[in-house]
């Protein structure tokens, strides 16, 4: 029997649906419905969770997904974690589906991790960043250090190449002590950069969209590709 994962992403997100299409099992299709968004921004995103969000929402629990993610990392955590906590409420209370938030599944997976010495790379502002940075020590883990790129259009994040963040994230390992890395955003190519990394630092490292592919994966009781 197909079972389907609904994504709620930004609209200008080219990089989630990708993703979990190059890496899902075959036995599960992904549908998605965007939230306008075109800068990434606070006043942006507080703009696409207030006005757009809802209308996403409504419109995504119409394919009767077995489960729906949140898809996006900086808004999630815009507002801290029990408004991300309300978010994941409101999806399940507009739909049958079960809620996937992508910042609270970092969370977890960084609990399990414990790192002492955490990096967050992102592509972000610095307002986006002190939002994660917030998020994840609200949770108790300790943000050693976060670094950003600095892009304000959502569109522009997607256009960075796996090869320059692999790039940006190893120059910043060889400064310091670090013992695991978090990159950031779902519209963001670290999935695929991942595993250099990692072959490189020879720490962990862990991706918006490759946390939340595995969670969804494991909610369903899916194999996948990746």
């Amino acid at each position: 029997m197909t079972k389907r994962i609904g994504l709620i992403v930004p609209s200008s997100n080219s990089v989630m649906e990708v993703d979990f299409y190059r890496n899902i099992d075959k036995s599960v299709n992904v549908h998605t419905s965007r939230m306008y968004l075109v800068d990434t921004t606070v006043k942006g995103e507080e703009e696409m969770l207030d006005m757009h969000f809802p209308k996403a929402l409504k419109d995504i629990a119409t394919v009767k997904p077995e489960l729906i993610v949140f898809g996006c990392t900086s808004a999630g955590a815009l507002r801290g974690n029990d408004y991300d906590k309300q978010i994941c409420s409101t999806i399940e209370e507009k739909s049958d589906a079960v809620s996937v938030s992508v910042i609270k599944s970092v969370r977890e997976r960084l609990e399990k991790i414990n790192p002492k010495n955490l990096l967050v790379a992102t592509p972000y502002i610095d307002a986006l960043n002190e939002k994660i940075k917030k998020s994840l020590e609200d949770d108790g883990t300790k943000v050693k250090k976060i670094i950003g790129l600095g892009i304000d259009d959502n569109f522009s994040i997607a256009l960075v190449e796996p090869n320059k963040i692999a790039e940006f994230v190893i120059d910043e390992v060889k400064k310091d002590n670090y013992d695991a890395v978090f990159i950031s955003c779902t519209n963001f190519r670290a999935m695929e950069a991942r595993g250099f990394i990692e072959e490189q630092c020879s720490i962990p490292v862990i991706t918006s969209n490759q946390i939340v592919f595995e969670k969804c994966s494991e909610i369903l009781g899916c194999d996948n590709d990746d």
